[in-house]
């Protein structure tokens, strides 16, 4: 029964590091378990939550050997530490570091202030309408949202933040040689330690000091608004998550589908979006940025474009494995498609996009994915945080393991400052020009 509940939780939950940041601390002398505050010491707490990741990743990673890390030395090395400690907020970075040692993703540590509390409950967080990315180690600005604060201000795609408030982007991002971060996972965690800076609270303010496109030195104070969109229900222990979808019809009859996270919401809106644009010459997919989610999402998605069964990929636990199965669906769109990824699109992105190019139902287009591809399972801890830890590895249909390699695409195409500066997207372009090309094959042959 217990190894039945963990494959129902491994197949719905493929989480990535969006839930890796460390909340501000919180008061010590007063511990949260499950919301409520504890009569308990706070040290005999944390070393009950001490216990119950390290025994956690002992008993329950997918590896038994835990990829050679001596997980015995580990705890011996972490565990003194904790009388040291004066807040839960020291305690959840002592965590972190200590799964750090595993060198793998999905093992973290969500505090409670991260944690949306009900369904009902606003997203404690605005946003000024950008997004980001590390070019050539300058963080540019590479999406703009039509009617957004960074709009109204004069932000453009191209532009380069230099300063956020009093703190320069170079000590906002995770330095070279930091730790034992791959270069991969250096510029991702830089990513969002810059997009968690620009946003905050709905209403509040924000000063930016940026290059412009002529490389001329600008500031503005821009206003955060509320995130658009909808909540996510809560599955489990997985957390409610701010959700947005949008489709369009591009020129030459291309559809154009974007969304930021793999939730429930997404499923109804997906279908109607493909019912939408069934007559298209092709349909490019976004997936850019999009940290991953849901597994189940992914098959659902897929199925809605194959008329084959077929397969994702695999997930391999101890001792047992769980296929990611598609089944095609009626009036499911069979034209061309193209999935767009970058260094920030990550697991059940991977999952979708790696296994779509291996059936030779997509072609991917962009850079190269994260590599941060382990199906997990979210568990309350004593202090009222989440633990996030894999079960288990995943493979594609042909047995490649994405987790540290990432999906590289079939045309290499990089973010440049040049084309963003120009209003051009240049891995966009070249989706639309290679299912142009696809259609073009397809009526020769018929």
């Amino acid at each position: 029964m217990k190894l039945r509940k963990l494959l129902l939780a491994a197949q719905l939950v493929i989480a990535f590091v969006c839930f890796l940041a460390v909340g501000q601390a919180q008061a010590p002398s007063q511990t949260v378990v499950g919301g409520v505050a504890s009569t308990e010491k706070p040290y005999s707490v944390r070393q009950k939550t001490f216990d119950i990741v390290w025994r956690t990743v002992k008993d329950k990673h997918f590896d038994p050997t835990l990829g050679g890390t001596d997980w015995d030395k580990v705890r011996q090395q972490y565990e003194p530490r904790l009388a040291e400690l004066n807040s839960d907020a020291e305690l959840y970075k002592l965590l972190q570091q200590m799964l750090g040692e595993l060198k793998q993703s999905h093992f973290n540590i969500v505090p409670p202030e991260a944690i949306i509390a009900d369904n009902t409950a606003e997203p404690p967080n605005g946003s000024i309408g950008v997004d980001v990315r590390i070019i050539d180690g300058q963080a540019v600005i590479v999406r703009v949202e039509a009617g957004s604060p960074a709009e109204q201000a004069g932000l453009r795609p191209g532009f380069i933040v230099k300063q956020v408030g009093d703190a320069k982007v170079e000590q906002i991002m995770v330095q070279p040689g930091k730790g034992e971060l791959s270069e991969k996972i250096r510029l991702l965690h830089s990513t969002r330690r810059v997009m968690r800076e620009l946003n905050g609270e709905p209403g509040s303010s924000v000063k930016l000091t940026f290059l412009n496109g002529k490389d001329q030195l600008q500031s503005a104070t821009v206003v955060r608004a509320k995130l658009k969109g909808e909540l996510s229900p809560r599955l489990g222990n997985f957390p409610p998550q701010y959700t947005e979808l949008e489709w369009k019809r591009l020129p030459g009859n291309i559809g154009y589908i974007r969304f930021n996270i793999f939730t429930t919401p997404i499923s109804e809106k997906i279908r109607a979006a493909l019912n939408e644009l069934r007559d298209a010459e092709g349909i490019v997919i976004d997936l850019r940025g999009n940290p991953g989610g849901v597994a189940g999402i992914a098959t659902g998605i897929a199925s809605r474009l194959s008329d084959k069964s077929g397969l994702l990929g695999t997930m391999k636990m101890r001792s047992s494995e769980l296929k990611f199965a598609i089944f095609p669906q009626q009036n499911a769109y069979l034209g061309p498609v193209a999935i767009l990824i970058d260094g920030l699109s990550a697991s059940t992105s991977e999952v979708f996009s790696s296994g779509m190019q291996e059936l030779g139902r997509a072609v991917v287009i962009g850079e190269a994915s994260a590599g941060a591809c382990l199906p997990s399972i979210f568990e309350k801890l004593p202090t009222g945080a989440l633990f996030q830890f894999a079960i288990a590895d995943f493979k594609t249909p042909k047995g490649i393991l994405v987790e540290g390699r990432g999906v590289t695409p079939d045309f290499d195409v990089r973010w440049n400052r040049a084309s963003l500066l120009a209003g051009r997207d240049a891995q966009l372009e070249t989706a639309i020009e290679r299912l142009a090309q696809s259609r073009k094959r397809e009526r020769a042959i018929k």
